[in-house]
């Protein structure tokens, strides 16, 4: 189901920054999140697309009484279809020239915005990471085990992509990236599907506190570990597929 919103604070023009936002069972962070978004976007010609997973808790409906130029998709009624293909629903609705993406749990700050958006605009860069491990960056909304996997799936992830933070979901990028490359992420990692296969260069990150979460849970329990290990064997074969195409062309 679509249902669009009209008027509000958001500007109600075309857009230049399109904000997509997975959701499930997080209305209660929703309330708070959205006039911080409001706030936030108000120096740009913007939309918010919200792709909920048919939350029992009644995200969607209280996102579609949003106003402003504000898109509710609801996905599969009772089913938990993934973040990753609700990240994908979004960027096919998305008009604006710069797509950001964020969770809605209330970890990512929507005050960050603008420098990520900026250093798209304004900075050169194809792709804005919204970072924790750079000066500046911190995580305060991770638990000591948390912050240990984390780290360790960093390990894993930085021969792919030449950042900090390649497991951070908080990023802004130009729409026309997304025409490189077909997109298969298998998990939550939309941002590091995006940086291995479309190659958007350059890359700046954007220091950012990872703030403790108002509301969902966690999507890093065990099923997601095996996914993210078989996503990035996945973008190791493709890096290496990729290479080996290019030497031949020498």
């Amino acid at each position: 189901m679509y249902v669009t919103g009209e008027c509000g604070d958001l500007v109600p023009s075309d857009p230049i920054v399109s904000v997509v936002i997975p959701t499930f069972n997080e209305r209660g962070s929703l309330v708070t999140l959205y006039p911080e978004l409001c706030s936030a976007l108000i120096a740009y010609p913007s939309e918010l697309i919200i792709v909920d997973d048919g939350s029992p808790d009644g995200t969607a409906a209280y996102a579609e009484t949003l106003a402003g130029p504000v898109t509710c998709v609801v996905r599969n009624r009772g089913r938990k279809l993934g973040l990753a293909t609700a990240v994908q629903e979004g960027f096919a609705l998305a008009r604006g020239d710069v797509i950001v993406v964020m969770d809605a749990d209330g970890s990512h700050p929507p005050s960050a915005i603008p420098k990520l958006v900026e250093g798209v605009t304004a900075g050169g860069a194809e792709f804005a990471l919204g970072s924790r491990y750079i000066a500046g960056g911190s995580s305060p909304g991770l638990s000591r085990a948390r912050r240990l996997l984390s780290r360790g799936a960093t390990a894993l992830a930085r021969p792919l992509v030449p950042v900090a933070d390649p497991m951070s979901g908080f990023f802004a990028f130009r729409r026309e990236v997304l025409a490189r490359s077909p997109l298969s992420p298998l998990g939550f990692k939309i941002g590091l599907e995006i940086m291995v296969r479309c190659h958007p260069a350059p890359i700046v990150e954007i220091p950012i506190s990872f703030r403790p979460r108002t509301a969902g849970e966690s999507k890093l329990g065990q099923g997601e570990i095996g996914r993210y290990l078989r996503h990035i064997g996945r973008l190791y074969g493709f890096r290496l597929v990729g290479s080996r195409r290019a030497s031949s062309t020498r």
